[in-house]
């Protein structure tokens, strides 16, 4: 063996490795991850300041359900650091985060995390079944109006997308209920799973997609129009560019012109508004876990809300602005693997 042979052995072992590390598409991974920390320090702090500026507290809403005195609300205050001046409140709440400690709860008697890892399923499970059938149900008709443009299909689509999204998700809520659980007792009208009924296995799994239907149908009505109308909007600017007339003057069939060629480049704009789509539901999906009376972020941020529950309100706020940061840097790596045109900064 050569001297230096070894090390240049382990050098090669090693570079794979290292470029990984050195890509491009690592460093601003890095860089993402790294802007993500300032925004949620941003988010943290701002939204610590915002609700000092909330009147009374959670002591004040104790004190009107327990009766309690002045020496007791004092009492209360003490305990839980409510009678030091919000910037050292402040600074206790960030040293708790940075050991993943999102405090406690007193109304609920239960650390913060613990109850948001119970109710966090629901809402996850609510927005992602809502993202992939209004993306697939949506694109699946601007693609069907876009290749019949100006025709029957079409008009009728764009009509019925139209409709659906002028209506409000309430209303959608509210009419389902009406008439899948009121009239025709298809579904049950509340809860996730039937009080009482000890289902285990398949059983359990068809009862809680039974409680879930409604939901879900009430929060992708309107997106699964936004996205019918960007994809039909998008199939049609594609589809007069000149690669998709040299494929069709090629011969190649339509659906693999459609489907391979024009979708995908029209997945983009669609990946975009899922982004947004998951955004505005972690904060939105109130209304519609209050009507079906579902215990998930939005119903616990609202409950906290009122009963001036602090802790609790930040970390629902914490928890799914982390989540909109992590879904929004998957979101740009999307862009890459779908469009390899899609370069990433170094």
């Amino acid at each position: 063996m050569q001297p230096g042979q070894g090390n240049d052995e382990q050098g090669e072992g090693v570079s794979p490795f290292l470029a990984i590390l050195g890509s491009p598409a690592a460093r601003f991974l890095y860089r993402r991850l790294s802007q993500a920390v300032v925004v949620m320090l941003v988010v943290v702090v701002g939204s610590f300041v915002l609700l000092q500026f909330a009147p009374g507290d959670m002591v004040d809403v104790l004190a009107g359900e327990a009766d309690l005195t002045a020496e007791q609300m004092a009492d209360l205050r003490a305990r839980y650091g409510l009678d030091q001046p919000w910037p050292v409140q402040l600074l206790a709440y960030m040293g708790r985060l940075a050991s993943f400690d999102l405090g406690y709860s007193p109304k609920l008697a239960a650390p913060v995390l613990d109850v948001l890892l119970q109710r966090m399923p629901v809402t996850l499970t609510l927005v992602a079944l809502s993202v992939v059938i209004s993306l697939s149900v949506g694109s699946f008709l601007g693609v069907m109006a876009a290749r019949r443009a100006g025709s029957l299909l079409d008009m009728t689509i764009s009509t019925a997308t139209l409709i659906l999204y002028a209506t409000p998700g309430f209303v959608v809520a509210l009419g389902l209920i009406f008439f899948l659980s009121v009239k025709m007792r298809w579904l049950p009208t509340a809860g996730l799973t039937t009080v009482g009924a000890d289902l285990r296995g398949m059983a359990w799994l068809v009862d809680v997609a039974r409680h879930l239907v409604m939901p879900v149908l009430a929060l992708c009505t309107s997106y699964m129009a936004i996205y019918a109308r960007l994809c039909r909007a998008t199939m049609l600017e594609i589809t007069s560019l000149d690669y998709i007339r040299t494929a069709w003057a090629k011969g190649l069939p339509e659906r693999r012109v459609i489907f391979t060629h024009a979708f995908r480049n029209a997945l983009l704009p669609l990946v975009t508004m899922a982004g947004l789509q998951v955004s505005a539901l972690l904060g939105g999906a109130v209304v519609v876990e209050t009507l079906f009376g579902l215990q998930g972020m939005g119903r616990t941020a609202f409950d906290a809300v009122m009963e001036r529950d602090v802790n609790m309100l930040l970390g629902v706020l914490f928890v799914c602005s982390f989540a909109v940061v992590i879904v929004n840097i998957c979101i740009d790596l999307l862009y890459v693997w779908l469009d390899p045109r899609v370069k990433v900064a170094a």
